[in-house]
């Protein structure tokens, strides 16, 4: 009996400890007032790295995770990797076809699927659904997001939409935003849990063409808009374009900005598509580390154009 009870009292504390070391990798996350959430392709992971020491405090690798092996060559190649659920979690997207949820606390993937196509970006919609973008594709892809039942028997619908690299949902307006080769697709959302569907509303013609990333800008109703040749933004309640003339303008790959003493920040190729530094607007290093093929880059913050509610994860039941 009194081994018993050592064994199970052994067993309650080895869980503490777990669940502390959990909430600490969460928490330092959290916490960390210059981290940056980055797709790195040299080892095919998502990072965190703190901009202040320059070390990664956080990665996922597939292969680590509970995605099944025969899966795991969709993940090749991450394409996006972006903060989700107020911190607690990160969604991304791959080149190879794959696009996942993970639990920041434990890296677990709550959910991932296969969208094919050369996948870009990946999006929240408001009842927890997702949406990705695939490129050479040209298409957007409407998961339903049931975390018991997947990557099989997962819902998914195809919306056409020519050369699509991004996805942002705006809260406030209620629309989903997909900015495709020369055009700015804007699209409604018919909230059905079990059978989502986009329909489109506008189309707004760009400057140029090739589009490549839309992000939100940090605290404003704007969005920022590249393609090959220049930044723009975007205004989501005019469909206007406006020149960003304080930033890098060439083939910029990401642009992601934040609150008051945040630079906004720049994914730039020094080779193919990849680089191992991340700029500020001017071209400074906010991170470097030798070796690395980031895609892109994004600050670590709370969604506050996406999802500004959302604190907990959302799933359909």
């Amino acid at each position: 009996m009194k081994q018993t009870t050592l064994l199970l009292l052994a067993g309650l504390f080895a869980a503490l400890a777990t669940s502390a070391k959990n909430n600490d990798k969460k928490d330092s996350v959290t916490a960390c007032d210059r981290c940056i959430v980055a797709a790195e392709q040299s080892q095919h992971r998502i990072i965190i790295a703190d901009t202040k020491t320059g070390n990664i405090i956080w990665e996922w690798k597939p292969e680590n995770s509970n995605v099944r092996p025969s899966d795991v060559k969709w993940f090749s190649n991450p394409s996006e990797a972006k903060m989700v659920y107020d911190r607690r979690y990160v969604l991304m997207a791959a080149s190879g076809g794959g696009v996942a949820l993970i639990r920041v606390a434990d890296k677990k993937t709550v959910f991932y699927a296969y969208a094919g196509g050369n996948t870009h970006s990946a999006e929240i919609l408001p009842d927890g659904n997702i949406v990705s973008a695939s490129s050479t594709g040209n298409f957007l892809t409407v998961f339903k997001t049931d975390t018991t039942h997947f990557p099989e028997h997962v819902y998914a619908k195809k919306i056409w939409a020519h050369f699509a690299h991004n996805v942002v949902w705006d809260a406030a307006g209620k629309k989903l935003y997909s900015a495709a080769m020369d055009s700015i697709l804007v699209f409604s959302y018919n909230n059905n849990c079990n059978a989502p569907d986009l329909q489109p509303e506008v189309r707004v013609k760009l400057p140029g063409t090739e589009a490549h990333d839309l992000y939100p800008v940090y605290g404003k109703r704007l969005l920022w808009l590249s393609n090959s040749t220049n930044v723009w933004y975007f205004d989501v309640k005019t469909n206007k374009t406006i020149p960003a003339k304080d930033i890098i303008q060439e083939n910029v790959k990401s642009v992601s900005s934040g609150p008051g003493g945040y630079p906004t920040i720049c994914a730039l190729p020094k080779e193919s598509w990849w680089t191992d530094e991340v700029i500020d607007a001017k071209g400074h290093t906010v991170f470097l580390k030798k070796g690395l093929k980031i895609y892109k880059a994004r600050w670590v913050l709370p969604d506050t154009f996406g999802n500004p509610d959302k604190k907990d994860l959302q799933y359909c039941r």
